[in-house]
């Protein structure tokens, strides 16, 4: 045989291999089957990556992790959250992954039990995490951080998040009044490199020390906001963009007076936005948009409230130009009844982003947190770290009613899940306290999955007392967007016939 028929050979052997596993894996198929359509799978393997908790020698943080129990995810798996740096072989510390792995601060057993960890003080590392086998599919974790005093004191909560390349977060500032970091964390083996551009009300704001930023590998940089313009802005839209590689970012926002929390990103843009779960006491709600393509957005502000969509008075409509941020002062817009902001377009729609800033409390008791635009559940959308009081679940239906079943996992020190559905009528939001587990100790986490209807949006306020300070209402809020932990696999079936063509 010639070399040509050799090859012709292996590659049909190769070929019949690997589409022979494939029709064999894939599910429902066997026999005539021919259908195409596309597999809903588990994931095989996640990444979580979660930023330095606080700068503050006061900071007393807790991780929560969780994974959803899911159908076709296997019988075994294994988890662990570890800090970023490394410690390398001479005892040293380094980002380059050739010295031993740190201790792991969590290290999940098993699906549907969750899993808790804390840390105190201002060295608290980030954390870069990965989880295999049945603890990929919905891998969450909560890093909830109290602060009783200073600069951004409060509850800062984030839900750590995976590793991306682009990134938008309208609701930055390089106020006076302001010391607000983006955190940048890189799991991989090679360096990223990252660019930092901010927008304000006239556009961009000209910078080369946001440009090129390197993280190393296995590490975590957070850089002040503040130093990448010389003229401080209250109002920011942030822009995170990795040239090479791929990094996990979070901005910590810390006020002089209103506390702080955590901004997360906005959902991607999109022509119709939600926010959703405003508290029902907030004092102050700020509004920032951004729009970030080529032309301007005209933009209808809805409140879904209990009872329906309400427009806010002297809100009807938004416009905002394309590539400058935009701001509306909302005030106290809920008026005592929770509720959810849906931004759709008036004519033409053009994506934006946007987030709002909520303060609850008055005078010297008041606090900050961030409600980002955010994707629906979906299929299933997890939230960690709630406690037996104190954790308020909002759900809204912008469009149609939908229908979806909450379940509260057992608690991290014991307790029996329990479940309960929810019917959202459409245009409103249902503010609830959520089931809890029975006989709960320590803390436990909430799933949401779509039973049927239109889509539905939701969030988790988490509210804990200050001891020292009873008035204060230091609380946060996480969103609660579909965790991805189902892909669709192409089937595929033997077909020798390629080699002929």
């Amino acid at each position: 045989m010639n070399r040509t028929t050799l090859s012709l050979i292996a590659a049909a052997t190769t070929l019949a291999a690997v589409t022979g596993f494939a029709a064999a894996t894939a599910p429902g198929t066997g026999g005539d089957d021919t259908a195409k359509a596309a597999a809903r799978l588990p994931v095989e393997r996640s990444s979580l990556l979660c930023p330095a908790p606080s700068a503050s020698d006061l900071a007393e943080t807790s991780y929560t992790s969780y994974t959803p129990v899911t159908t076709g995810s296997g019988s075994s798996g294994k988890a662990d959250l570890s800090p970023a740096t490394r410690e390398l072989a001479d005892g040293s510390a380094g980002g380059t992954g050739k010295g031993k792995a740190a201790k792991p601060v969590l290290s999940p057993g098993k699906p549907g039990q969750p899993v808790a960890g804390d840390a105190s003080g201002a060295d608290s590392p980030a954390l870069v995490g990965t989880a295999e086998g049945n603890l990929a599919p919905g891998w969450t974790v909560q890093q909830t951080t109290s602060v009783s005093a200073g600069t951004g004191r409060g509850l800062l909560g984030v839900n750590c998040s995976a590793p991306d390349t682009d990134f938008w977060f309208p609701g930055a500032s390089t106020a006076k009044e302001r010391s607000d970091y983006i955190h940048l964390t890189n799991p991989d083996d090679s360096a990223a490199v990252v660019d930092v551009q901010l927008y304000g009300p006239d556009g961009a704001i000209k910078s080369d020390v946001g440009e090129g930023i390197q993280v190393g590998p296995h590490s975590s940089v957070p850089v002040l906001l503040s130093t990448l313009t010389d003229k401080p802005q209250t109002n920011l839209t942030l822009h995170v963009t990795a040239r090479s590689g791929r990094v996990a970012a979070a901005v910590l926002a810390a006020d002089d007076k209103l506390g702080g929390d955590w901004l997360s990103p906005s959902a991607d843009p999109a022509g119709t936005v939600v926010l959703p779960g405003i508290p029902k006491d907030a004092t102050s709600v700020r509004l920032v948009v951004f729009a970030p393509g080529d032309n301007d957005a005209d933009l209808k502000l809805q409140l879904a409230s209990a009872n329906g969509r309400i427009t806010p008075a002297g809100h009807e409509s938004l416009h905002v130009k394309s590539g400058m941020t935009t701001t509306v002062d909302l005030g106290d817009v809920t008026r005592g009844e929770a509720g959810s902001l849906v931004l759709s377009p008036t004519g033409d729609a053009v994506p934006v982003v946007a987030a709002l800033r909520v303060v609850r409390g008055t005078g010297s008791n008041q606090e900050t947190a961030f409600i980002p635009a955010t994707r629906s559940v979906g299929e299933r959308a997890t939230v960690a770290d709630n406690r037996a009081k104190g954790s308020t679940l909002s759900l809204t239906a912008p469009g149609e009613t939908g229908t979806v079943k909450v379940t509260a996992s057992a608690g991290t020190e014991g307790g029996t899940p329990a479940t309960k559905t929810y019917t959202v009528k459409a245009g409103t939001t249902v503010s609830v306290q959520p089931p809890a587990p029975t006989g709960l100790k320590g803390t436990y986490a909430l799933t949401v999955e779509q039973v049927s209807g239109g889509e539905v949006y939701g969030s988790r306020m988490l509210d804990v007392p200050d001891p020292g300070n009873p008035g204060l209402p230091m609380f946060t809020v996480q969103t609660l967007p579909d965790d991805r932990g189902m892909v669709s696999v192409p089937r595929a079936d033997q077909d020798l016939s390629v080699l002929q063509k």
